[in-house]
């Protein structure tokens, strides 16, 4: 019983995947949150955030590289989870083309959940070709979203421009916020931020969420005419 309460807490825990897991595991995670469907339950931006916090320790120890500078230890991060998010999204866009249509007939479980893909695609459908970025910030919707995109056969260029575009967005503005905010609140504050990740990672939740739970819950749908 402890073992199975154990492992539920470290499949929300973006902090497990990195400290136990390291750089690989950490871009694993990257890459399977934005491109296997069965990736939606993972943690996203609260897991870069956290991974901003300890890019130090990722690069120095994942990489067996230290420039001894902060910065550029925060940028290589940035462009392996680019690197990532971009592979990811591609993976979604190739498997949504190839075998897409015949997840609308699929059952639904653990992995898949119809509805995830129904509300993907109308967000597709509401917002175009910059879904692709939007998405990158919204839990569920970013997972889904290149599949839909591969489902209705959007422009390959197209889409690997929007790819590109979101995921360095995504990955820059996660990154730096939690390097830096650690930082600044360490020193200005004497405040860590590790020893309050939990906190941290609910309020990332929240924020992020908080637009699909309003859809979900309280955004009334038009009348059919």
């Amino acid at each position: 019983m402890v073992l199975l309460e154990f492992a539920f807490r470290d499949l929300l825990n973006p902090e497990f995947y990195i400290v136990n897991g390291g750089l690989w595991l950490f871009l694993f995670i990257v890459f399977a949150e934005t491109g296997l469907f069965a990736g939606f339950f993972l943690p996203g931006d609260s897991l870069l955030f956290v991974a901003g916090i300890y890019s130090n320790e990722l690069i120095t120890k994942g990489l067996g590289l230290d420039v001894h500078s902060d910065f550029l230890h925060v940028v290589f991060l940035t462009i392996l989870v680019v690197v990532a998010g971009v592979l990811g999204n591609g993976t979604g866009y190739w498997f949504g083309k190839k075998s897409g249509p015949t997840l609308y007939k699929r059952k639904d479980s653990f992995f898949f959940k119809k509805k995830y893909l129904e509300q993907a695609h109308e967000f597709y459908e509401k917002n175009g070709a910059s879904t692709i970025v939007i998405a990158r910030f919204l839990p569920i919707i970013r997972t889904f979203a290149p599949i839909v995109a591969g489902i209705v056969a959007m422009n390959k260029k197209k889409f690997a421009y929007y790819n590109v575009v979101g995921c360095i967005a995504w990955a820059t503005t996660m990154l730096f916020a939690g390097h830096y905010l650690f930082k600044i609140i360490l020193e200005e504050f004497n405040f860590n931020l590790k020893d309050h990740l939990e906190v941290i990672v609910l309020v990332i939740v929240f924020i992020t969420t908080a637009p699909v739970l309003y859809k979900l819950f309280f955004a009334k749908k038009k009348p059919v005419t």
